[in-house]
């Protein structure tokens, strides 16, 4: 219960029906394995106390009595047990039955949550047994003369101090599938986690069906979802109970146990998660919470080890064909966002500098794209190489090659003359290779394509990618600035796979544009803008700010769920543990939060460019940040971390 995560156990015990005996055995055991494992949450099935294929053995007061006293018992059983913990059982109340979900935490029963929705259709007919959950709030439900009433009622919800922001509310099985189920009116009465005990049987396609169902759900909600489904240990005269247990959050799935297999499934959900969407989302609007019940309960403040996975790519699909998907369709964004420019400008050229990088290089690929939904030919691409003090003839030739594989019309124009007579102007000694040395060459650059332009009233493309815009790695007023920038929001581990799936899709390819690009692939990033040795890149850009892969995963967090630096760094232990040691992750965190924050003038003043995916660092549309806010407040907290 650390950094907002606590740890959920989804459970389908073996289970007699009608035996409640055995029930309450099996429910009591397989709490203390997952408060074992440090589970904090608890769900167990749908009736489970009994069995949900009872059928009119739910009439019978022998089962429902014994049922009510089970409840009592595995309540006092689990007394010692740090979880707040939801099972199911048939209770009679006010002269009418119920399906309801009972939470119990430190020994009691904190409060009774009823099914709302009773299907009776197809093979279901609980309509014949059980009422569907009172519409008039919340009232007191006395289970023995010698307790406590217990509140009852739908909206009821319950929440600790151990996890800031955790807000338990439950639903029962068929209050997920129905048009409005209520966990839609428990989420905007603040519940971040939905908690549903189910009895769902088998049917083919119904499980893929569920799990858009429950990551929907969770993903519209900003919530975690944990959903637990009776397993084939109730009867199956008339069909087969799946065992399926889900745990998603803000849309994924963090856990999948599949179907037919009793026993336990665990997840960390990321409390914070929830609440940091929800506060960007202006649409998220609140419900007035004057009718719920707010029903407190205690755990320990204990660290929550973590077994989940964090992806160290997460802005790249880790499913191959998603992956492709995701390419294809990023390509197309860039692509007719470009197409737009065009067509609204009425240009019918673009001029780009092309420098054998992965940058420059999708920038090629995404204006030839363009082109080619404009209807215009290629050559009217002025694809612009300008070899000066750091070029090698690695990159050069993958650019003059690249540029004749796509049709595209290449010049070349050297910029070591114009500089050297712009550092003679300025006084600038061409041994020192200081930061001037380096930028004077990057505005020559851009001078260069924005002068083109004017001469073929055409439009400059910018190659700068969004990690490079994070990290204020761009010359201000040189590669920094174009007329239209179509890399602007895809970060550097992204743009790779982009230019690797282009390069796959080509392979057969007469051009040889693919020999071209897996060579683009395997040169260091670099700005070439230091002089080689030996003829080989001595610049390589991850030596001297880090690695992207690393500056990527800081800066997805960063903007997408808003973290704090601590919390960013416990995750990036996890997903980089076999490529860097603590103390380089700290390290390039640091650099990262120092360089977010003093680059910020040049993000102020980006050329448009379009979004691609949910983070960007656009001034007009997602990052409105002060360009001279301190960082010292995330700073300090990094230099609290002992690696």
């Amino acid at each position: 219960m650390r950094d907002g995560f606590i740890r959920v156990a989804a459970v389908t015990p073996a289970l007699r029906v009608g035996d409640v005996s055995f029930n309450e055995k099996e429910i009591i055991e397989n709490i203390r394995k997952a408060t074992a494992k440090g589970a904090g949450i608890v769900v167990f099935p749908e009736l489970c106390v009994t069995g949900y294929t009872c059928g009119d053995l739910f009439y019978q007061s022998v089962l429902l009595d014994e049922a009510k006293a089970a409840l009592l018992r595995i309540a006092r059983a689990s007394a010692d047990e740090d979880a707040i913990i939801f099972i199911g059982l048939p209770l009679v109340v006010q002269g009418k039955m119920y399906n309801v979900a009972a939470a119990i935490c430190g020994g009691r029963v904190l409060g009774l949550v009823p099914k709302s929705n009773i299907p009776t259709y197809g093979e279901f007919y609980e309509g014949r047994q059980f009422a569907a959950a009172p519409r008039d709030g919340i009232f007191a439900v006395g289970l023995t003369e010698d307790r406590e009433p217990v509140p009852f009622g739908t909206d009821i919800y319950f929440t600790t101090q151990a996890v800031p922001g955790l807000v338990i509310a439950a639903e029962i099985c068929e209050d997920l599938w129905v048009p409005d189920p209520p966990s839609v009116r428990h989420a905007l009465a603040g519940a971040t986690v939905i908690v549903n005990l189910s009895a769902s049987n088998a049917l083919v396609g119904k499980a893929d069906y569920l799990k858009s169902l429950v990551t929907g759900q969770s993903a519209r909600l900003y919530s975690g979802y944990i959903y637990t489904s009776a397993g084939s240990d109730e009867s199956t005269q008339d069909a087969v109970y799946s065992g399926h247990r889900i745990i998603a959050e803000n849309g994924r799935i963090l856990a999948d146990s599949g179907q037919f297999d009793n026993g336990i499934t665990y997840a960390e959900i990321d409390i914070e998660a929830s609440l940091s969407r929800r506060r960007m989302m202006s649409t998220f609007n609140m419900r007035n919470t004057a009718e719920c019940l707010g029903i407190p309960f205690e755990l320990k403040q204990k660290p929550t080890d973590l077994t989940r996975v964090f992806s160290p790519t997460p802005f790249v699909p880790s499913d191959p064909d998603t992956l492709k998907a995701r390419c294809d369709e990023i390509l197309d964004i860039q692509a007719n966002g470009l197409k737009k420019r065009l067509s609204h400008t009425g240009c019918k050229k673009a001029i780009l500098g092309i420098s054998g990088g992965l940058d420059s290089t999708l920038a090629l690929l995404v204006t030839a794209r363009a082109f080619d939904l404009c209807g215009y030919g290629h050559d009217g691409i002025i694809a612009v190489t300008m070899p000066g003090f750091g070029t090698t003839d690695r990159t050069h030739d993958n650019a003059v090659s690249l540029v004749s594989a796509i049709g595209a019309s290449l010049r070349e124009i050297s910029i070591a003359d114009a500089v050297r007579v712009h550092f003679k102007d300025i006084g600038q000694d061409i041994e020192n290779h200081d930061v001037t040395y380096e930028n004077a060459q990057a505005r020559e650059r851009t001078q260069i394509l924005m002068d083109i332009a004017n001469m073929e009233n055409g439009l400059v493309v910018g190659t700068g990618d969004l990690s490079e815009l994070a990290l204020g790695w761009a010359t201000y007023n040189g590669d920094h600035m174009s007329m239209y920038g179509v890399n602007a929001s895809v970060p550097k581990t992204l743009v790779r796979h982009l230019v690797r799936y282009y390069a796959d899709s080509e392979a057969d390819n007469e051009n040889g544009i693919s020999k071209v690009l897996y060579d683009i692939l395997d040169t260091p990033v670099s700005p070439e803008l230091l002089p080689p040795e030996d003829g080989v890149i001595s610049q390589r850009t991850e030596d001297i700010v880090g690695p992207y892969e690393l500056h990527d995963f800081f800066l997805y967090y960063l903007c997408r769920y808003a973290y704090r630096p601590s919390k960013i760094y416990r995750m990036a232990l996890i997903a980089f543990k076999d490529v860097y040691d603590a103390k380089t992750i700290l390290k390039w965190e640091k650099v990262f939060y120092r360089r977010f924050f003093s680059q910020q003038f040049k993000r102020s003043c980006l050329p448009d460019g379009p979004k691609v995916g949910t983070v960007a660092l656009s001034p007009r549309g997602d990052l409105r940040m002060p360009s001279d806010a301190a960082a010292a407040l995330w700073l300090n907290e990094l230099e609290k971390i002992e690696p």
